[in-house]
C-alpha cells in the first residue's frame, strides 16, 4: 500500500508534495485551499512516523521518503510528475531527482534544505537534537526560523501540531539524515526546471544559503526571495506562494 496522501485537484500536471520536519500531508496550512485544481493534481504524501504514517516504523531517511514518493506515484498512475517539497522535503524531492530523473519533470523547493545538508553548527545541532522528544526545543525552532517575529498562539498550535501528528521517533530519527545530507554529486548538472522560494525572514536557510547551494548545484533555477515570510510561507503567505509556484509550474515543459 502507498504512504497515506491528500489528493488537491484533478489536472493533467501532477505534482507529488514532501513536507517538512515538523509537517504531515494535511500540515500544509492554508496553502491547498489557494491552489488550481483544473490545471494542477497534488498529492500530499505522509512521511513515514507522520500524519496517516504513525506508527508506521522507519526507516526514516530522505532516501525512503523518495523511495515512498515513487511508490505512491506508480500507484497513482503518474509516470512523470513535478516535485515540491518544504524544508526537509526539499531535501528528499532531490533524492527523487537522484534516483528516478526521468521521470521529474520539475521541481519547487520551497524554504529548503540543500543536498548538501543544513550545516548546522554544535549549538544547532544540539537543539535540533534535542527536538526530537523537546516540545520547546521545537518551539524555540519554529519561532527562530519564523524571524522571531509571530504571535506565540501560532507556535503553540504549530508544537501542538507537530506532537499530534508525528511519531517523537520519527522525528529524531530523520533529523540525521537531512542534516548530514551529501549527495550533490548525484544531482548536479541536471537541466530540469527549479524554482527556489527561500523567506524573507527564515535566518536559518535564508536567500543567501540557497544561492550558495541550490543555485550552485542547478545553476539554471530560478529564485524568488518569500516576502514576508520566515520557514513557513504556506502559513505565512498563502495566497502568493500558491500563486509563485503555479505561475511556475504552468510554464514547465511537459
Amino acid at each position: 500500500m502507498p504512504n497515506t496522501h491528500q489528493i488537491v485537484g484533478n489536472g493533467p500536471h501532477k505534482v507529488i508534495a514532501l513536507h517538512g520536519w515538523f509537517g504531515h500531508a494535511k500540515g500544509w496550512g492554508p496553502f491547498p485551499q489557494h491552489l488550481n485544481g483544473k490545471d494542477f493534481s497534488y498529492a500530499f504524501m505522509d512521511q513515514r512516523g507522520y500524519g496517516g504514517m504513525k506508527g508506521s516504523g522507519g526507516p526514516y531517511t530522505i532516501e525512503q521518503i523518495a523511495h515512498d514518493a515513487l511508490a505512491l506515484a506508480d500507484s497513482l498512475g503518474w509516470q512523470r510528475f513535478s516535485l515540491m517539497g518544504h524544508s526537509m522535503g526539499g531535501a528528499a524531492i532531490q533524492q527523487v531527482l537522484a534516483a528516478a530523473p526521468e521521470r521529474v519533470r520539475s521541481l519547487v523547493a520551497l524554504t529548503p534544505v540543500p543536498a548538501s545538508g543544513a550545516g548546522l553548527d554544535e549549538q544547532g545541532w544540539q537543539l535540533f537534537t534535542a527536538a526530537g522528544s523537546d516540545p520547546g526545543a521545537r518551539r524555540t525552532i519554529l519561532d527562530f526560523t519564523s524571524g522571531s517575529r509571530l504571535t506565540g498562539t501560532w507556535l503553540d498550535a504549530m508544537v501542538a501540531s507537530t506532537q499530534t501528528h508525528s511519531d517523537d521517533e520519527a522525528v529524531a530519527g530523520y533529523m540525521p539524515s537531512w542534516a548530514t545530507a551529501n549527495f550533490v554529486d548525484r544531482i548536479q548538472g541536471q537541466k530540469l526546471p527549479v524554482l527556489v522560494v527561500p523567506g524573507e525572514h527564515d535566518p536559518a536557510l535564508s536567500e543567501a544559503v540557497c544561492r550558495a547551494t541550490w543555485l550552485e548545484h542547478y545553476p539554471q533555477a530560478q529564485l524568488e526571495v518569500m516576502a514576508n515570510a520566515g520557514h513557513y510561507p504556506m502559513d505565512e503567505t498563502p495566497i502568493i506562494l500558491a500563486t509563485t509556484v503555479e505561475k511556475f509550474l504552468a510554464g514547465v515543459p511537459a
